[in-house]
Formats: C-alpha cells, structure tokens, sequence
C-alpha cells in the first residue's frame, strides 16, 4: 500500500467543534476542517446555516492515510463519539444541521458505511436503531476561520468545557491505542494565567541594553538580544516531557503549551504551534545574528517574543503535525512552569 496516499472522509455528527476536536487526536490524520455540506446554499454561512433552512449540517472534512488509519476505523470512532439514533439532534442542539450523516467520496466508501450501519442496526445492543444519513459529497465549503481549532482555542469556555472536554476524555480511554501521543494531554492548557510573570506589564520590561545585559546571564543576553543560537542539543530544555507552559525567560510571556512539544531530532525543542498572540514571526537572512551578505542560505522566519521582542529561534514549514509548523526554540530563551 502507498503509505502517501491520502483520502478524504466527511462526517457530520453534531456541533463541528466537537467532532473536529475528537479526530484531530488520531494517529493517521492529516488535517480535520470544519465546514458544510449537504444542502442547497451555496457558499453558507454559519448564521443562515444554524437558522435550519439551509439544509446543509456542520460537518467535518477529515484527510487521512489509510495506511495508517482506515476508514473502518473512523467509522468506528465517529459512531462511538455521538448518537447515531437521534434524528437531527445531539445533546441540546436541535435542528437538521446537527444530523448524524456520512457523506462519502468514493463508492467504497458508500458501500463501508452502509454495512457498518447495517451491523450496528442488526446488532441486539444496538437499542434504538440508526438514522445516520449516507450521501454522496457534492460540495464542502469550508467553515469560516473562528471555528477552525475551536477546542484548542477556546477551552476555557463554558461550551467546550461542560461538552466537548468530557466527550474527549471518554473516547482518549476508548482508543488510547490510536491516539497521537500529544493527544493525551490538553493542547490548550494556558488559559488565563493568574501568574506573576504573566502579568507582568511592560513597564516591567527593560528599556535598554544596559538593562538588558544586567537581567540577563551571558549567554542568555547573547541568544536573546543579539539573536545567537545555542549549540545542537545542549538545551536544558530538549528532552523535558512535563506538563505546562513555557513562557519567554527575558519577560515571562506565556509562548507554548507543552502539548505543542514534539522531539523533531535537530537538537533544539520544537512545537509545532504558539499559543496564539503570543510571538512576532520576521523575514531573516542572517546566521547567528551575523549578516548573510551572499545570501547564500534560503531565507528563514525569525521567531521573536510578541511582548518584549527579544529573539526566541526560527519556525520552519517542516513540521510532521497536519499544522506543518516546526518553531525551532533555543531553550535559554524559555522557562516551563511545570503543572
């Protein structure tokens, strides 16, 4: 089998942040978009299609390698992640937008679907039967942007706390063995910060490079202010596996939660996504600070602290995540508070 390949499942199971945050923690997937589809609208919004006279459902467009995961599997997961036997309800969204639907790409697909249903209806501990939908896909659209990421974004919030929280917990202890490994923690886990450090103002920040050089030890002035990087796996910080926040060492802004940290073997801790505002990202043809006149290496993306702008490393568009991202992190320039 072409362990490359990708294919494309459309699923609709309720309210889309919640069937996006469930896949998004599967090893196999590539990427999970929120979105519409199944209706007669096009190009809807999230409004006309809550009011219910769309006939479009939230839905989610899940690509995956079926060499890694296949589409039994996410059947399996989709039925046991929602209720299958109510029609056009989940919990307490009501309407035909929140239906139990697959809406499949391929005939293969159609004929999967249509047996697991079949199975699930002939079973004795099936109860009430199912009335999941299977359709072709004619149209995705795609959601608009505040609802891609919702969970990861917005945890704190009532919604995904009372809802989706809860739903994730049981299916991480129902498949722990397909899980990704970051997964198994909360990939939003700053929130609003109570700490000292993270109320620190910028009257807190130095003004100077005087002050700077007096804050700061040598080598951490050296990465931090004149943009110097620290040796291949020397960091304090590479090989730590803690839960947390790590936040800038020079001003204790909160920069990545830990279930962004992936080892990406360059010798440098990676995440593969900031907590959002919380860095500056600048075109840099430099090397270590010094000035690359021939510019003979490919530009990079400097990575810099949004509050007092001191150096932090480089993000590259390598990364192994569905975000692609690899923020290559110098580990003077952080600090974890541990949970």
């Amino acid at each position: 089998m072409d362990t490359s390949k990708t294919e494309i499942a459309v699923f609709g199971g309720g309210c889309f942040w919640c069937t996006e945050a469930v896949f998004k923690m599967f090893r196999g997937v590539l990427s999970v978009a929120p979105g519409y589809a199944g209706g007669s609208v096009n190009s809807p919004t999230y409004d006309q299609v809550c009011a219910g006279d769309t006939g479009h459902a939230e839905v989610i467009r899940i690509e995956y390698y079926p060499a890694l995961v296949s589409f039994e599997t996410l059947l399996t997961i989709f039925f046991a992640s929602h209720d299958a036997t109510t029609l056009n309800r989940q919990g307490n969204d009501v309407g035909t937008q929140y239906r139990s639907v697959i809406f499949y790409t391929t005939d293969q697909q159609k004929s999967e679907a249509s047996g697991f249903i079949k199975k699930l209806n002939d079973s004795t501990k099936s109860g009430a039967p199912v009335v999941t939908e299977v359709s072709p896909l004619n149209i995705f659209y795609p959601a608009e942007d505040y609802h891609k990421n919702y969970y990861e974004q917005n945890g704190n919030n009532v919604y995904c706390k009372i809802i989706i929280s809860p739903k994730l917990q049981k299916v991480q202890e129902k498949f722990a063995e397909l899980l990704t490994s970051k997964s198994l923690r909360p990939r939003r886990e700053f929130g609003n910060s109570d700490s000292a450090d993270s109320k620190m103002t910028n009257n807190n920040i130095p003004t100077t490079e005087k002050e700077w050089r007096e804050k700061l030890s040598h080598e951490q002035y050296r990465v931090l202010r004149e943009k110097g990087t620290e040796a291949p796996f020397s960091g304090k910080l590479l090989h730590v596996d803690k839960d947390g926040i790590y936040k800038c060492s020079a001003c204790g802004n909160p920069l990545f939660a830990s279930g962004a940290k992936f080892d990406s073997g360059t010798g440098w801790p990676s995440f593969d996504e900031s907590i959002p505002g919380a860095v500056r990202l600048n075109e840099d043809t430099t090397i270590g600070g010094v000035q690359d006149v021939n510019l003979l290496i490919q530009n990079r993306t400097e990575v810099v602290c949004a509050k007092c702008g001191s150096h932090l490393g480089h993000l590259f568009n390598d990364g192994p995540t569905e975000t692609h991202k690899r923020y290559c992190m110098n580990s003077v320039c952080l600090d974890l508070e541990a949970k």
